[in-house]
């Protein structure tokens, strides 16, 4: 599709109002009117604006007037408003929220509740200028106040680290993250745990310089259940020696995949100091595991579970996902249901977001909008049924490409909300992360700026170059240097 935005600027947002209709067309942006094939114009003129799309021959226009002052953020949402309206007209489809692309709505909820002076107004502004459905705020309303309760546990001194095992049993036919398949990779994970005991030794002598108060560990993925028993206690016990835990609220290790969880391994992951795991199923159908190349079952995650609670754990979590093939609404309400019959503190419901570097994008396989409408259906029935139960939403995101344009979504009972997941997604503190493809993220004390330090991507990567990589983690020492409080500064 052609998207000619002229008298404007805006192509990045009107790019993002097209992917909502036509996720993986080809969008080519031009500044000059192009009216041949299926094309997209949006058009500001002084004080008229103007948008038409056009496929397969079917023209949709619409046009208005903006008041006068207006500003560049009013026209943007403005002609933003008129793309969608031309899109929903042409397609008969309207995405429940309707012109916000963003990955944060309920932090966006939050700052139009500040902007406007009040919940009333915030909601109105929502549903007529942003064209969100009332389903939809609510659920920014009732997460914007789960995620508030959380945000205040934090100090400016508060930090958070991340621990990242980027291996996984099998790769995920939806998966994109830098995650390595054990048989190819398994010859890597002794000389990466030695590497990443270094980065964490010295990560934590960055934090006692830097006077940060520990307050969340995470440990993700990838799966950090690969790594053996003594791997998990090496890695785990590493973090416990090298920092100072003694304001620590939770420790989450992502125990993951059902097929790689031993009694051997929980007893570690526990023993080390874990608060919290989760436990990802991602549906309990056994055909939609074998199309999604998740090599376990359902009565996996269910002994899984089982031994988990066996162990000792009285705080898990468990993941699943809207949307993916060969589900059905019937068939993923019954994964709802027997989740909740193992009674987890908390359950995650992910849609399915299909990226570029994913199989099944590659084989053309993506959901169409008919099934985004299905999702749509499972997704609302999780919220319905797991809020009855008292599983009440606490933090959302949202991802591209995502099908039916739905987001992802934290459910928990009261006071087993996961604290680093509502910190990392609202920025709240900085984030200290160890490991391939990790993202330290450093939040100014008492301010609002971000500043990111990478790590290498790839496990051959982060061991072949890591003194190189640690080079750039003095970086942590300089921002504090000039935005925090510190002390004598070491090199690392």
């Amino acid at each position: 599709m052609n998207l000619c935005c002229i008298g404007h600027n805006f192509q990045y947002e009107m790019e993002k109002v097209c992917r909502l209709f036509i996720p993986f067309e080809k969008i080519i942006v031009s500044y000059e009117m192009v009216d041949s094939g299926d094309f997209a114009v949006t058009k500001i003129c002084e004080n008229h604006i103007y948008a038409s799309v056009s496929i397969n021959n079917c023209l949709i226009e619409s046009s208005s007037d903006l008041n006068d002052g207006f500003s560049e953020r009013d026209a943007e949402r403005e002609i933003a408003a008129l793309l969608f309206e031309c899109f929903v007209k042409l397609t008969s489809y309207s995405p429940k929220w309707g012109i916000v692309t963003g990955i944060r709505p309920a932090r966006l909820y939050s700052a139009v509740v500040k902007e406007l002076g009040n919940e009333k107004l915030a909601k109105e502004f929502f549903k007529e200028k942003f064209f969100v459905s009332d389903e939809k705020i609510s659920l920014c309303e009732e997460t914007h106040l789960g995620e508030s309760k959380i945000i205040k546990l934090s100090e400016s001194d508060s930090f958070s680290l991340y621990i990242s095992i980027p291996f996984c049993p099998t790769r995920c036919s939806y998966c994109s993250f830098v995650s390595h398949a054990v048989e190819k990779a398994d010859h890597l994970i002794p000389v990466y745990v030695d590497y990443l005991c270094k980065e964490i030794e010295q990560t934590a002598l960055i934090a006692k310089t830097n006077n940060l108060k520990l307050k969340t560990v995470y440990m993700g993925g990838g799966t950090p259940t690969t790594l053996d028993a003594e791997q998990l206690r090496v890695v785990l016990g590493k973090v416990k020696e090298c920092f100072d835990l003694s304001d620590l609220l939770e420790f989450t290790v992502e125990a993951g995949r059902p097929d790689t969880i031993t009694e051997e391994k929980l007893i570690a992951i526990k023993e080390c100091g874990a608060t919290r795991i989760s436990i990802n199923p991602q549906t309990m159908n056994d055909t939609v595991l074998g199309i999604i190349g998740r090599a376990h079952t359902a009565q996996q995650t269910i002994d899984a579970f089982q031994l988990a609670r066996k162990v000792g754990f009285d705080n898990i979590n468990m993941d699943l996902i809207a949307g993916l093939p060969g589900d059905t609404v019937e068939s993923f309400k019954y994964t709802v249901e027997q989740l909740l019959s193992l009674d987890p503190e908390s359950i995650t419901v992910h849609s399915l977001s299909m990226k570029r570097s994913s199989r099944m994008n590659i084989s053309g396989d993506f959901p169409e909008i008919e099934a985004g409408k299905i999702a749509d259906e499972m997704v609302s029935y999780a919220r319905k049924t797991l809020s009855e139960k008292g599983v009440l939403p606490y933090y959302m995101y949202r991802q591209s490409k995502t099908v039916g344009n739905l987001e992802n979504v934290g459910y928990a009972k009261e006071g087993k909300e996961c604290l680093y997941n509502v910190f990392i997604m609202d920025e709240t503190h900085t984030i200290l992360a160890c490991g391939a493809s990790a993202v330290t993220k450093l939040r100014e004390p008492d301010g609002n700026y971000i500043e990111r330090i990478f790590n290498f991507k790839y496990p051959y990567e982060y061991i072949n170059r890591f003194d190189e990589m640690m080079l750039r983690k003095n970086g942590i020492n300089e921002f504090y240097k000039k935005y925090g409080k510190i002390g004598e500064v070491p090199n690392v």
